[in-house]
């Protein structure tokens, strides 16, 4: 064998054996990958289930890889699309408090017990509330953390317990009583001796609650201050009949938006409201950001319909894994719903739907109990085909103003607020008293030597 033929065999026999050396080596690192891997799944929930892992998992719990599995692969964690994001605590509670209690002694000895040392301590306790509902008279749900953890823990529990609650009475006698206790606080906080001359303006759901309130006046309302009220753009009649379209309005108008300038255009373009200053002043109102709300409400039901899904593909045994499809196309699916919340965080503050037992309760004898309130009465519509027969024969007798702008929508007072402000001042210049001029009463005449 030539010089260069020793050579080339001597570097084949190098090459073979460092080959074998190195499969030994991939083997080692290929165990014990594996065994790393296995740790992982049993505390996290694979992303990639599929119908072959279902059927390879023994009665015991243990996972035996299927060949379709990528051992070493990088553990998956979020779904994709999921934030991160922390979550507000203000997404579920109404407010938290800082309670100091009361400063606490200990006292305790010395260690050559000859001294007594006292110290003294004030605790702050952190809470988050959300007030009971039903006016105060639901329940209280107490709740300690444990050890460690911190009391946001029941965060969303709350949330889940208040799903199950009655919602707060919302009933027209609660409205207007807040109303007259609003004008009281405000009485007091201005530290004013008496009510100056009041004027109850109330437009739709708002002209029932001025109207309940100007009824109670002299059994508590706002007594003989009250001059008048004005109804904008609610009677009876056209009222219930909205009622019976207003869920499929709720649902047909936008959910959220990007932002709060699509919010008023959206107001302007709609022609919901028609006066673009009113609009850009009104509605960031109406809107709140719910950016990490929404977003994490969304994954949250992703994920569960992902389990959901995966535990029917499970089910399954060894079928031909379209349970696992179909969860995957549900996956997609609601992580691209998350997305669209996120997309448009902004959100409407009330949610309208919620307060549906109460809208009966609202309008239902609106128009009897206008014409029988005390004070002067002021009616604006925004056309004449919404009164109904009782006011169309009030007002032919003369009982309240009516006065019609059918130029505007329903938010006349944003559409025109200059004629809306004459016609409140014009009702108001029209029922003041201090401006009327009476007779001299005829004793104080006689008193005056003057002949009657």
């Amino acid at each position: 064998m030539s010089h260069l033929q020793k050579k080339w065999a001597k570097a084949r026999i190098s090459s073979a054996m460092a080959g074998e050396a190195n499969m030994v080596l991939d083997e080692a690192d290929e165990d014990r990958a594996f065994h790393f891997h296995h740790a992982l799944t049993q505390t996290q929930t694979p992303q990639d289930d599929d119908s072959a892992s279902s059927s390879s998992m023994s009665s015991t719990g243990t996972v035996i890889p299927s060949p379709s599995r990528a051992l070493f692969a990088r553990p998956q964690g979020f779904a994709g699309g999921r934030s991160l994001d922390p979550i507000p605590w203000t997404t579920y509670f109404e407010r938290e408090l800082f309670l100091p209690s009361v400063a606490t002694t200990a006292t305790r000895i010395s260690e050559d017990s000859t001294t007594a040392i006292t110290t003294t301590a004030t605790i702050t306790h952190h809470v988050y509330l959300t007030s009971p509902a039903a006016g105060g008279k639901g329940p209280l749900f107490v709740m300690h953390h444990g050890a460690g953890s911190s009391g946001l823990s029941f965060a969303v529990l709350s949330a889940e317990i208040r799903k199950r609650l009655p919602i707060p009475d919302l009933g027209l006698d609660t409205l207007a009583t807040d109303l007259q206790r609003v004008v009281e606080l405000t009485q007091a906080a201005m530290k004013w001796g008496e009510l100056p001359p009041v004027i109850l303006v109330g437009h739709s759901l708002g002209g029932a609650v001025v109207t309940e309130l100007a009824r109670r006046n002299g059994s508590g309302g706002v007594g003989t201050n009250l001059l008048g009220y004005a109804v904008l753009d609610v009677v009876e009649g056209s009222a219930m009949d909205a009622l019976q379209s207003m869920q499929t309005y709720l649902s047909t108008r936008p959910q959220g938006f990007a932002s709060l300038r699509d919010g008023i255009d959206w107001h302007v373009r709609s022609r919901t409201v028609r006066n673009s200053v009113s609009a850009r002043t009104s509605v960031p109102a109406l809107l709140v950001d719910k950016t990490p709300a929404a977003a994490a409400a969304a994954e949250e039901e992703a994920a569960g319909q992902s389990v959901r899904s995966r535990d029917a593909g499970s089910g399954s045994g060894d079928g031909d894994g379209d349970g696992d499809g179909d969860g995957e196309a549900m996956m997609v699916a609601l992580a691209a719903a998350a997305a669209k919340h996120r997309k448009k965080p902004w959100r409407w503050r009330t949610n309208l739907a919620a307060t549906q037992p109460f809208w009966e309760d609202w309008f239902f004898g609106l128009s009897k109990k206008f014409l029988e309130g005390r004070g002067g009465k002021l009616l604006l519509l925004a056309g004449t085909d919404r009164l109904d027969t009782e006011l169309t024969i009030g007002q032919m007798q003369g009982k309240y103003a009516l006065q019609v702008f059918p130029e505007a929508g329903h938010f006349i007072h944003e559409d025109l607020p200059e004629k809306t402000a004459m016609a409140l001042v014009d009702f108001y210049r029209r029922n003041d008293r201090s401006t009327l001029v009476l007779p001299p009463k005829v004793s104080d005449l006689l008193a005056q030597g003057k002949r009657v």
